[in-house]
């Protein structure tokens, strides 16, 4: 499965750490920014998470100008034309996206139009139509899961036309990720659980997927191995900075390995799933990973097994048959989900969401059907394969 050539990028400039917001001004201004705008949400805000990051610049004399603090869970070209309606009027230079995978797009998607200019963002649409470097933009990611301030793609709703825009541009990432435990500090359990199970499927997908390399192996196993040693710490001890940093670290290796090496079945099912029933991204992650797994289990079989010594460590590992450690690594995770279930209801199974009727599972797999990541899924899958999967993930 080694891949005889590769590419890898990741050019963003990671600062991560306790005291990381306060790094913010020194970068802003190495770029010759002094009017940064922020762009977040009503949650963000509400949890006092602005409160470091304005501190910090007011502290260094830079002003933030403006404050948009209303992205919408899943946002829209009309949002970001607004956005970039009051970036022009008060004459902001810069962008800081505050919050989870909707805010961080909507700032990419807000970048684009105050650099090329314009209000349609969907001419933008697509892969490498962007040609020149946009403003200065600085993420802070709020949860630890999405990996969004790593990559170079963005997503955004054209509610006119009821489709969702893709963006794909290596001039949509942003010039540094600041990682500061203390953004992900309130996080309820059940987001937590969450995001960190999207992280892992990230790295997981990223791992045992057509496009996996030497480079992007290094950060998913890191990844899966920091997730692993720190999620159901956290998930007691909600306080714990260093196990909060662990995940968020964890949540960026795994965004760096997946922007690289790409996902396969898990994501293709999570998207139409969420296009179709709602469901939030990282919930449809963890809910489909191992039932995914089993499906590919033979196509996998060695790179998986590998992947029992990240999951639950050397001595497990060692204790293993080399021949059952694939199967192993899928009842860890299973196992995992078992616990966290326990602690904050995660649901393991379609039916346990209560939002997904089994009616829609031939719409859902027909979907997936057409989806990008599928490209990528180590084994060929047919229509009544997707359908299988689904089946087995309802109950």
């Amino acid at each position: 499965m080694t891949n005889k050539f590769y590419e890898f990028f990741c050019p963003v400039k990671v600062i991560a750490g306790k005291s990381a917001l306060e790094h913010i001004p020194y970068e802003l201004t190495g770029l010759g920014a002094k009017r940064p705008m922020i762009v977040t949400d009503k949650g963000v805000r509400a949890a006092g998470l602005l409160d470091p990051v304005i501190a910090a610049c007011e502290e260094s004399g830079l002003d933030i100008v403006s404050i948009y603090d209303d992205v919408p869970p899943d946002s829209s070209t009309s949002v970001v034309r607004d956005i970039a309606g009051v970036y022009r009027q008060e004459k902001c230079d810069s962008i800081i996206a505050v919050g989870g995978g909707s805010a961080i797009d909507t700032g990419k998607a807000v970048n684009i139009l105050v650099s090329e200019g314009g209000n349609d963002l969907s001419k933008y649409s697509g892969a490498g139509v962007l040609k020149h470097p946009l403003k200065p933009f600085f993420v802070v990611p709020t949860t630890a899961g999405t990996g969004s301030e790593v990559t170079s793609i963005a997503v955004i709703t054209d509610e006119s036309k009821g489709v969702k825009l893709p963006f794909s541009s290596s001039f949509l990432l942003p010039n540094a990720a600041i990682i500061d435990p203390r953004m992900t500090l309130t996080l309820p359990a059940h987001i937590t659980a969450a995001t960190a199970m999207d992280a892992m499927t990230h790295a997981t997908e990223a791992f045992t997927c057509m496009a996996k390399n030497p480079l992007s192996d290094a950060y998913a196993t890191a990844a899966i191995k920091k997730i692993s040693n720190s999620l159901l710490q956290v998930m007691d001890n909600p306080k714990d900075a260093d196990g909060r940093l662990e995940l968020a670290q964890a949540s960026t290796m795994a965004g760096i390995a997946f922007s690289n090496s790409m996902v396969g079945l898990v994501h293709a099912l999570g998207h139409a799933t969420g296009a179709i029933c709602h469901l939030p991204h990282g919930l449809c992650m963890s809910l489909y990973l191992p039932y995914v797994l089993e499906f590919n289990l033979e196509d996998i079989r060695e790179p998986l097994g590998e992947l029992l010594l990240y999951l639950e460590g050397p001595e497990v590992y060692a204790n293993t048959p080399a021949s059952r450690r694939a199967e192993g690594s899928i009842s860890a995770i299973r196992k995992l989900r078992d616990q966290l279930h326990r602690r904050c209801k995660l649901p393991r199974t379609l039916k346990e969401t209560g939002k997904v009727e089994e009616a829609q599972l031939d719409q859902i797999a027909e979907m997936a059907l057409d989806d990008g990541s599928i490209m990528f899924n180590p084994k060929e899958v047919s229509l009544e394969d997707a359908r299988a999967v689904l089946r087995r993930a309802w109950a």
